[in-house]
């Protein structure tokens, strides 16, 4: 999706203007892929601008760069304070997606990072439906890539790696020039991982089941985490269990979860209907309670809103 300037990107603790907001072709992390980012998002409600499990994405982003052995200069609090200010300074009263991005910059090449300086930026700008409006009130047209996501021990699978989502890009592209909305990755066994940047469940026989991130290779998702809470508040039960291709073809129904998506209902899964092919009414409660927990208007999930 096309990204909207704002004013204003925190850079190593200064607000610069967009246009001013850049770095030297020879970055480290442009040639190698070395850094970490995170996708927050942003929502109005109606006493402001809240921000969306912020403590929960930072601590990811620092335990990522700890994977990926990134000294980062800058502690959680400073992070947490510092994407409140990039909102503020911003005027997204609106809601907005927030880019925070570890990356190693100029003055060493070579494929050993540790010797190149370690740079912090967060960026925001208004963005909406990631997977279309159509597809988050009607559902996704899915297809199985012909990509393997990484192995755990060839790529840290809980680190959102920069070098990492080439493998995601890769199936992305290859499931939209076949047609499809989005693609769902296999891990090395075969068994179901994730999507290109979104968790997957299904719903069987009244049960929400969704892979082990740590056993599939997929990253442990906050949005992932968040369903899995609202589930149990609606007295659904949830369990994370390794999953086949045909496991999804007859699934009741399906929905993908992430920062980004938000909640989306799939539809097909190569090509054969998940149930009716309509989003199925817990796909549905999930979704809406969802929707209606980010904007605060469900005191349960307020420990959930970092408030701008």
């Amino acid at each position: 999706m096309p990204i909207t300037p704002t004013k204003k990107i925190w850079m190593d603790g200064t607000l610069v203007d967009w246009d001013k907001a850049t770095t030297h072709v020879l970055t480290h992390t442009l040639h190698y892929g070395t850094g970490a980012f995170e996708g927050i998002r942003a929502y109005k409600t109606l006493t402001g601008v809240a921000i969306f499990r912020l403590r929960e994405h930072m601590q990811r982003l620092l335990n990522s760069c700890k994977i990926l052995m990134i000294e980062v200069p800058f502690s959680l609090d400073e992070l947490c304070e510092a994407a409140k200010e990039t909102v503020r300074v911003n005027d997204v009263e609106d809601g907005c997606y927030m880019r925070p991005l570890v990356y190693l910059g100029y003055g060493e090449m070579g494929v050993n990072p540790l010797p190149s300086p370690v740079n912090v930026i967060i960026a925001v700008w208004p963005w909406g439906a990631y997977l279309g409006d159509h597809g988050t009130e009607n559902g996704v047209r899915m297809k199985i890539s012909s990509w393997t996501r990484h192995a755990p021990n060839s790529m840290p699978t809980a680190s959102k790696t920069v070098g990492g989502y080439v493998n995601s890009g890769l199936a992305k592209v290859e499931a939209l020039k076949a047609g499809y909305d989005e693609a769902i990755m296999l891990g090395p066994d075969a068994r179901v991982s994730e999507c290109t940047g979104e968790n997957l469940f299904i719903v069987r026989d009244g049960l929400i089941i969704s892979p082990p991130p740590s056993e599939a290779g997929a990253l442990k998702g906050i949005t992932q985490a968040s369903v899995v809470r609202i589930a149990n508040d609606n007295g659904y039960q949830v369990s994370f269990e390794a999953m086949r291709r045909d496991d999804l073809y007859l699934a009741d129904e399906a929905f993908l979860t992430g920062t980004a998506a938000e909640v989306v209902p799939i539809h097909s899964v190569d090509d054969r209907l998940v149930g009716d092919g309509k989003p199925g009414p817990i796909t549905k409660l999930i979704q809406s309670t969802y929707a209606s927990a980010v904007r605060g208007e469900l005191p349960q999930y307020e420990s959930w809103l970092a408030r701008v």
